[in-house]
């Protein structure tokens, strides 16, 4: 077994329910410790061509899967901070918390594929102002979910002696951010994450979470504090893609074993697998069979 790292698998929106439902079941089932669902209401395509994937909702998805599937963690990755109010977040993030028992992981980005943005007509404002957004929306969630009554004003959002009730059932609640950007970014993951994500390959995943430590070391908080979690598609059996614009590895048990030792000796505390690349049904089970093997015996 590979000690100390969980294993989660992520299964891709853009299909039926009962599909996802059916990989989160098994993974439960079968010793997995956690299933995430990305934030996005349509595939990311230019903003002239209409997607051909439909998309389901990720807020109504962690609910219907944290009712429906034992003992697993259920996470958001990541809710776009751009689409959704934060005291809104707060509340659904509480909810869910109480559906699950308190298996929920609240995850968040500061937002960014365009096409959402522009059919929708939800602004996507300059980085700097982004950023700068989501920095008072963490304020806001970590007051909300985290003290009896906020009072905030800032910029982008004002409270006044607000409440979030009932509280979540983990006190606290744990707060995941994805993040990539070394410079800023990275910096607020010190000051307000519980855990931590990239997509990204072993080598890529040490550097940033060497960076990481940095931060937490200038803002003076222990590094340990901030779980990490990664991912990258994976083959489970056949050639690894060289033309997608995410991270791949794999293509043989053995491969997959080589990476996953990689991640393990960066001290990576939770290995996400998207299910993309490992086909459809009962070979997509296999396939996570395969990979759990591998991790876990």
């Amino acid at each position: 077994m590979v000690a100390g790292m969980r294993l989660s698998i992520w299964p891709g929106a853009a299909q039926p329910y009962c599909d996802i439902l059916d990989v989160a079941a098994h993974a439960a089932g079968t010793g997995w410790d956690g299933v995430w669902i990305a934030d996005h209401f349509m595939a990311n395509t230019p903003v002239e061509v209409r997607p051909d994937l439909p998309v389901l909702e990720a807020g109504s998805l962690v609910a219907a899967l944290g009712a429906a599937v034992p003992r697993v963690r259920v996470g958001t990755l990541v809710y776009g901070n751009t689409y959704r109010h934060p005291a809104v977040v707060a509340n659904m993030a509480a909810t869910v918390d109480h559906i699950t028992g308190g298996r929920f992981v609240l995850g968040v980005g500061a937002g960014w594929q365009v096409n959402e943005h522009v059919q929708y007509g939800i602004d996507l404002p300059p980085v700097t102002r982004l950023l700068d957004r989501f920095v008072e929306a963490l304020q806001v969630l970590h007051g909300l979910l985290r003290t009896p009554v906020t009072t905030f004003h800032g910029e982008h959002y004002r409270l006044t002696d607000a409440t979030c009730d009932p509280k979540p059932v983990q006190q606290p609640l744990p707060i995941l951010i994805g993040a990539k950007g070394e410079k800023r970014m990275l910096k607020v993951v010190a000051e307000y994450a519980d855990e931590w994500n990239a997509w990204g390959l072993p080598e890529l995943i040490a550097h940033k979470s060497r960076v990481l430590d940095g931060h937490c070391a200038t803002v003076g908080r222990d590094p340990a504090a901030v779980r990490r979690t990664a991912q990258a598609l994976v083959v489970v059996d056949g050639p690894v893609p060289t033309d997608l614009p995410a991270p791949v590895y794999g293509g043989s048990p053995s491969a997959i074993a080589a990476t996953v030792e990689a991640y393990r000796e960066l001290g990576l505390d939770e290995l996400i697998i998207p299910d993309g690349l490992l086909g459809k049904g009962a070979e997509k089970l296999k396939a996570l069979d395969t990979i759990r093997a591998i991790v876990k015996d």
